[in-house]
């Protein structure tokens, strides 16, 4: 049965104003808690009201209780044992707020709201005063769910892991200071992404980044097949000393970037469409040829900017070794940079955070906010998942 069939429409007609549904549902609620606090009481004792009991524990009355919904302030009544051993579920002894608020409260932090925002927009939507305290008591048990998320097992294989850095001010002592939160991104062999971790360091650093990859290894990760990067000095031996066998392609996009720091206001937009005739060319060999003609062209003017993929030619060339829609994934680490890109947008309203668990928090809120729907394959997955198999075999079923 459908749930508009279970009241009739005429029903619905009988309210005037959206105050009488509102005063309506507000006491469907409370008779609905009422009813589920006797049902849990059932279960605890093994016997329904009424019948006779098999043990020595028995109901003992009732006691009143104010609790804070989605409706504002109400009083309801809770049903009591002789030996005091019932714990209400849906409302745990010592908490006056359901559930459902504390979801609303943690969702509103974690898009960025500050706790006195929050305390304002509880009074003005539901019409009762949550404290900061409270507030910041419910948002703080999120710590317990980030230490279990951070050491979680992971999947022994990952096809490609994506590592980026982002900067916070954070407050150390009596100065505010610049701390990075390390990010990776892995895509698994199911085509699903997962974000592996969250780590907080001074600077990214190559040495950080070893600690980060030693921790993937310890939490069950055997094997990435490639890692897709910025372009930090001594990354690459990095991430070989880890996971000897891993491709590191260093993202185009940070590559582009790099080079146009060397390049006045005037010549970026042209300097970067002829780069693009690099990393559009089908084969190595072609971007080879594009990189010359890109030199002939601006080294005299530019010469670092040229020197700056050549440094790096073996790493970011590494997606021609792919067929087109492996290079597609891989191309660049755009899709870490748009989750950056939300947990900035989530984070936006903090200038700066008190302590590191601070910025953990916001951040750790942040990402589940934003990967709520990483529930499809990524495009084209049953073609890549038989490109990856026929490329590594065996690797891939480890």
């Amino acid at each position: 049965m459908k749930t508009e069939d279970l009241i009739p429409d005429e029903f619905f007609k009988q309210f005037k104003t959206g105050e009488e549904l509102q005063n309506f549902l507000k006491s469907i609620q409370k008779r609905g808690i009422e009813k589920m606090l006797e049902a849990e009481l059932d279960a605890h004792l093994d016997y329904d009201k009424h019948s006779h009991r098999k043990e020595e524990n028995s109901r003992n009355g009732y006691s009143t209780k104010t609790i804070k919904t989605s409706y504002g302030n109400d009083q309801i009544k809770v049903p009591r044992d002789r030996d005091a051993s019932y714990n209400p579920m849906i409302i745990p002894k010592r908490k006056s707020m359901v559930e459902g608020l504390e979801h609303v409260i943690v969702s509103l932090y974690a898009k960025g709201m500050s706790v006195s925002d929050i305390e304002e927009q509880i009074r003005e939507v539901y019409n009762f005063d949550v404290s900061g305290a409270t507030i910041s008591r419910i948002t703080d048990a999120v710590t317990t769910d980030i230490v279990a998320w951070q050491n979680r097992p992971l999947e022994p294989v990952y096809l490609i892991v994506w590592m980026d850095g982002i900067v916070f001010k954070v407050r150390e002592g009596s100065k505010v200071i610049n701390k990075t939160i390390y990010i990776a991104v892995g895509l698994r062999r199911d085509g699903l992404k997962e974000v592996l971790g969250l780590w907080l360091g001074k600077n990214e650093s190559s040495s950080f980044w070893m600690s980060v990859l030693t921790d993937l290894k310890a939490r069950g990760t055997e094997d990435v097949l490639i890692t897709a990067t910025d372009n930090l000095n001594g990354f690459t031996d990095t991430i070989r000393t880890v996971f000897p066998e891993s491709k590191t392609q260093i993202c185009i996009v940070h590559q582009v970037r790099n080079a146009c720091k060397y390049v006045v206001w005037k010549d970026k937009k042209q300097f970067t469409t002829d780069m693009k005739n690099i990393y559009n060319a089908p084969n190595k060999e072609a971007a080879a040829a594009a990189l010359e003609d890109l030199s002939v062209k601006w080294e005299s003017k530019y010469s670092y900017a040229i020197q700056s993929w050549r440094k790096n030619w073996d790493e970011l060339t590494v997606f021609f070794e792919f067929p087109l829609e492996i290079r597609k994934v891989i191309y660049t680490t755009n899709l870490i940079e748009n989750l950056n890109g939300k947990i900035r947008k989530y984070t936006k309203n903090k200038l700066s955070f008190p302590t590191d668990d601070s910025v953990m928090k916001s951040v750790y809120l942040a990402v589940r906010e934003a990967t709520k729907k990483w529930s499809m394959p990524i495009k084209n997955w049953g073609i890549i998942l038989n490109q990856f198999l026929i490329i590594y075999k065996e690797r891939v079923r480890l």
